[in-house]
């Protein structure tokens, strides 16, 4: 008898111990590590400028033209288009610096004398909106746009 209690005795002991939650039994596992952030400089980088831009361009604050641009970024070649339609212009030697966000684009206008009129464009991405300086013959200005 005294044989068969202890096994009861013994059985009662171990189911006892088993029923503790495995969290009390065993140490927590450590935290993982937080992930790093990124480099502040990626943080800054600018993304894909693909997409379509509108603001104003002007030589001064006062004298501002409405402007649309569409442009689209392959990875190493950026192209596009001015005041998007029938009198659409094409961009060229447009140019994209993923690292910077500088961008440089080059554009023939028909000036209302139906003369060409070549411009220059030089810009940085910041964000959502891209604002920088433009060029042509003795003219000079500044354009401020933001993707839709």
């Amino acid at each position: 008898m005294k044989r068969t209690l202890w096994a009861i005795v013994a059985c009662l002991v171990l189911t006892a111990c088993a029923s503790e939650p495995a969290s009390e039994t065993m140490e927590p596992e450590a935290a993982a590590e937080p992930a790093a952030a990124p480099a502040a400089d990626a943080a800054a980088a600018p993304g894909d400028p693909s997409g379509t831009w509108s603001g104003d361009w002007g030589p001064t604050p006062d004298h501002r033209n409405p402007v649309t641009v569409e442009l689209a970024w392959d990875g190493e070649s950026l192209t596009g288009t001015v005041n998007p339609g029938p009198d659409a212009i094409e961009l060229a030697n447009a140019a994209f610096d993923p690292e910077t966000g500088d961008v440089t684009m080059e554009a023939d206008a028909q000036n209302f004398r139906g003369e060409t009129v070549h411009y220059t464009i030089q810009g940085r991405i910041d964000g959502n909106t891209m604002s920088g300086s433009w060029t042509h013959d003795d003219m000079e200005g500044d354009f401020a746009i933001s993707m839709d």
